[in-house]
């Protein structure tokens, strides 16, 4: 499903919407019960609804910016041999969908991990004859030089799988560029470190004339760790760090003009830091 489109100058966003739902998602930030949740008014009703289950989604972005078309996160992808159920072995649009929004995959010219997790990197890699091949056949495929270290060196269970078959494919195919935490990709779009979930994330910031977005990554999941950065995700490998990073980033944009792009955020996606007291919110 093509979601919704952003302008920030001269660059275009585009949203692919791979999986949206409501519920599960305390699975993966425990401490935001129901009870809780559900006292936040301001989630509801795009964030979570009246019984306090939160709303979260799995999209990629379409980034158009005047030199280059850029992928941010590929989503989970089709045809995976995952653990949870509901993304096994996927059947999706997403590469109609993706041409809807203005590009066929040998349009673009990179694809930009955040980091190397599940669920951002599953459309890096496609099942054709029996292998995985990169999608993207005409892209340069961007990966933190750090975090690509750390998980060749120390991936294990899933982490081994989605290494198998979404990151090394590309890899051996001469397809990746490893960059630094704070690469500068082209003009308006640069990478900022926002490590704690993993060891080599990066956040993407992009300017043009005078506006500005971030692109979160997971330094964050949902809107409720806006007024709780302590409440941890479940994947954090680096909680301290994570809790540092997301307090650093709310203090770097709040009360600001960057558009907030939040990467597991439902619809409508994006909005505005504002201070909140001593804690922050998301206004959309």
């Amino acid at each position: 499903m093509v979601g919704e489109v952003w302008r920030i100058g001269d660059v275009k966003i585009s949203r692919i919407v791979e999986i949206e739902a409501t519920g599960g998602m305390t699975r993966i930030i425990p401490d935001a019960t129901r009870e809780r949740v559900m006292g936040m008014r301001w989630l509801q009703p795009h964030f979570a609804d009246e019984e306090g289950r939160m709303r979260g989604a799995i999209y990629a972005l379409l980034v158009e910016t005047p030199s280059m078309a850029i992928v941010v996160d590929t989503c989970v992808g089709n045809d995976k041999d995952r653990a949870l159920g509901a993304w096994n072995h996927l059947q999706t649009a997403f590469l109609d969908d993706l041409k809807a929004a203005g590009k066929g995959r040998e349009e673009v010219d990179r694809v930009l991990c955040t980091h190397l997790h599940v669920d951002h990197v599953g459309w890096n890699t496609m099942w054709v004859d029996g292998k995985w091949v990169p999608t993207f056949p005409n892209a340069r495929y961007l990966m933190g030089r750090k975090e690509f270290d750390h998980w060749r060196a120390n991936a294990e269970d899933g982490q081994a799988d989605v290494m198998a078959d979404s990151v090394m494919p590309v890899y051996d195919a001469g397809l990746v560029d490893l960059v630094e935490q704070d690469a500068e990709i082209c003009p308006e779009i640069t990478l900022i470190p926002s490590p704690g979930h993993t060891p080599g994330h990066a956040s993407v910031h992009i300017q043009s004339e005078d506006e500005a977005a971030l692109i979160t990554g997971d330094f964050l999941h949902h809107p409720v760790q806006f007024a709780h950065p302590e409440w941890s995700s479940a994947p954090d490998v680096d909680r301290p760090q994570a809790i540092q990073t997301r307090k650093t980033m709310y203090e770097r944009f709040a009360d600001g003009p960057t558009l907030i792009i939040g990467t597991h955020f439902a619809t409508p996606t994006a909005g505005f830091i504002k201070r909140d007291g001593d804690a922050w919110r998301l206004d959309v």
